[in-house]
Order: structure tokens, then sequence, then C-alpha cells
């Protein structure tokens, strides 16, 4: 058994002021270089506060970047309330507070040293998990729940992994986003009103629809120089990210949001950046859908359409473990054909090189692969949700 070394006396510490009632979570979020954490951060807290009625404080070190991904988020302010979140600044210089009843730390983000002293501090002391990346690697399901003890302070800290199988931690899903897809996919005025806030008209009804969220990649390139010459026309809506530079490089022209760019059988639509809301219904609305890192990975399984992901590149090429173990389990009951079609483009595409071979033995797979993609949103949904599980397993440390 772990034991731990005698525990000092704690530094006392300043409570904050009284509020009429404190949160029930703290969740902190460090923004890296992307907007996938916040981006996770801020979907689970929402549903931690909308479905499940709880109060929620959330921690953000960079608001000038959430702010692009939720504009209603005033950057200049320290302390805010913005759709029922009380969302503050993560200062450098962290002052003490109360801890929530429960502390979520996502993707070992590193909690202030105040802030656990404080959280030893408290009676009872709080709930301590670490939300971490999202894996299909077989160890992640022996690691999902471990504690791994304080060295100094009488806490035991969590580990929580998302996942796609029942011995994890399951994915985030809010109880009525099926219901919502299905709702959009059948009213026209929904689909209008989206392409009415992306600023353009919608395509003619004869393109393969496709959404390209990705990384820096040569790819981007290959791809669409792929689609130029393609037997199927292409409309690329392409909201503004990453992969900019490399889609201006192609046109040979700086293009921006709202501008279109045409070539062949390829017509590129420059999209603003998309609220999350939104983004989801990009996704809903395409024949494929291109995404990245964790946050877009998860909504465009939700949305039951084939799917390209851009894995966030590792160094030694640590992502290509982790991408091969998502394709074993989402190919174990794809038929042979759509699985190489399937696995060939994934490594090609994550590599940074796409042939047009390539191309067309994917889009030759594409209603198999559409198929599958309904079958396996079906199976994630008979699963419990990521948020249900962690507050399950939260109160039952309490």
């Amino acid at each position: 058994m772990l034991s731990r070394p005698p525990v000092p006396p704690l530094p006392p510490v300043a409570p904050e002021p009284d509020t009429a009632a404190g949160p029930d979570w703290d969740v902190f979020c460090r923004i890296i270089d992307n907007f996938g954490d916040i981006g996770v951060c801020w979907r689970l807290a929402r549903q931690l506060a909308s479905e499940h009625r709880l109060r929620v404080r959330l921690w953000v070190d960079q608001l000038q970047t959430f702010n692009v991904l939720c504009p209603k988020v005033d950057p200049t302010l320290a302390m805010q309330l913005v759709q029922g979140i009380e969302v503050r600044r993560w200062e450098p210089r962290f002052a003490a507070i109360a801890p929530a009843a429960v502390v979520l730390e996502t993707f070992a983000c590193r909690l202030p040293e105040t802030f656990v002293v404080s959280m030893a501090q408290r009676s009872p002391r709080p709930a301590w998990i670490n939300l971490d990346y999202l894996s299909a690697e077989d160890w992640v399901a022996g690691c999902h729940t471990l504690p791994s003890p304080h060295p100094r302070l009488p806490l035991d800290k969590f580990f929580f992994f998302p996942g796609f199988t029942g011995a994890t931690g399951g994915l985030l899903r809010e109880h009525d986003l099926l219901g919502r897809r299905r709702h959009f996919a059948g009213d026209a005025d929904l689909q209008i009103a989206f392409w009415r806030q992306a600023g353009c008209v919608p395509p003619p009804g004869d393109r393969l629809l496709v959404s390209l969220f990705a990384y820096e990649t040569p790819a981007i390139n290959d791809l669409l120089a792929a689609w130029e010459v393609s037997e199927i026309p292409v409309c690329c809506l392409a909201p503004l990210s990453r992969a900019l530079p490399q889609i201006r490089s192609y046109a040979g022209r700086s293009i921006e949001a709202g501008d279109t760019f045409r070539r062949g059988a390829l017509e590129i639509r420059i999209l603003p950046f998309l609220e999350q809301d939104h983004y989801d219904q990009l996704l809903w609305l395409c024949d494929l859908n291109f995404v990245r890192g964790e946050d877009s990975f998860v909504r465009a399984q939700w949305a039951a359409k084939p799917l390209v992901w851009h894995i966030y590149p590792q160094a030694a090429g640590a992502h290509v473990i982790k991408l091969d173990a998502f394709l074993a389990l989402y190919c174990a009951e794809l038929p042979a054909g759509g699985t190489t079609a399937l696995r060939e483009f994934w490594h090609k595409w994550n590599a940074g090189r796409i042939e047009s071979a390539s191309w067309r033995k994917l889009a030759a797979s594409l209603p198999t692969l559409r198929e599958h993609a309904q079958r396996w949103q079906e199976s994630l949904a008979r699963q419990d949700d990521l948020a249900s599980r962690l507050l399950r397993f939260a109160h039952s440390k309490l």
C-alpha cells in the first residue's frame, strides 16, 4: 500500500469574501496553442450547469483566446457570468480562495499551489480529478480512475480518461445533441439560417460538401489539387483556422472569411470562425468532415458522417500510436474495402502527403463509410456520456 510522509502543518489561508452560494465545481483550463482545451472545458462546464444544475466556476488563463470561441466572454474582466458559468481569469499570482466540492484539473494543467493548500484545509476535502486526454489505447482502461497521492498533503488526485468504451470515462454528449442533429437535418429553414449566418448561399445539390478544419500541413495543397480534378465536384467549407495559409498558397492569392475561390471541380468557401453550436451544424451538413485534435474529432463522430482525423502531432511519432489505436477500434466492424481506403488516407494525411489516387479510393468508399459512421454513432450513444460518468465518480469520492 502507498503511504504518505508525515503531513506538515498547513499554512493559514485567508478565505475569499462571502458570496451568496459558492460553486459546486471548480474547472481549471490552461490553453496551450489551440482551441481544443478550452473547447472541451467550455462544453463540459455548460453541460454541468444546464443539465445538472451545478454551479460551475471556470478558470481560464487566456480569456482573449476564449473570446474567439465564445464572443460573450469579455477578456478585460477578471470575473464574469457567461451562460450561467462563473468565468474567472487564472492569474499568475493566484489569490487564496475557497475551493468547490469538486475540483477538475483538465489535461494536467497543474493547479496553483495556494489553491491545493486550500483544498487540503477544506472539510470535507474536495474530490480532485484530472480529466486527461482522449485516447483509444489499451492501457487507458487500466489507468482510468486510479489515485495519485499528493507527496505532502492529505489529498488524492484521481485520473479520469475519456474514451470509447464502458471501461473509460466516455465522451462529451449533451442529452439533446442527437435530437438537435435530427431536427436540423429535417428543417430546411434551420439550414438556410446556417448559410445566412456563414455569409453565403447553399451550394448546388450535386456538390460533395466537405468541411476542412486542420493543423498546418503540406497535405492541404495536395488535397485541394486532388479535388480540383475530382470526378465529383467538391465544395470545401473551411472555417478560419491554421489551415488558411496553405489554402492561400494553393489559391495563389489572399482570401479571407466570406471569400470564395473556384478552380476546376473545386469550390472553396472560407467561413468565419464558428462558435461551437454553429460548428456542430457545419458537421451535420457536410458529407465528409476533416477535423483535428480532440473536440472537433468527437463532435464529428456524433455527426454520424465520414471523417478524417488530423491528430495533434507529437515528438518521435507518438501520435501515430494513438491514431492506430483508434483506427483499430473504429474499423473493427468496417468492411475491408472501406478499412483499407480509410487507413491509407488517414495515415497519408497525418504524414503530410496525399495523392489523387488516395482521394479517389476514399471517395469511392464514402457510401460504405457513411453507413458505418451512423452505426458507430449509435453504438457510442448507447453508453453514458462523459459528464454523467464524471458526476457519478466525483460523488463517490465526496
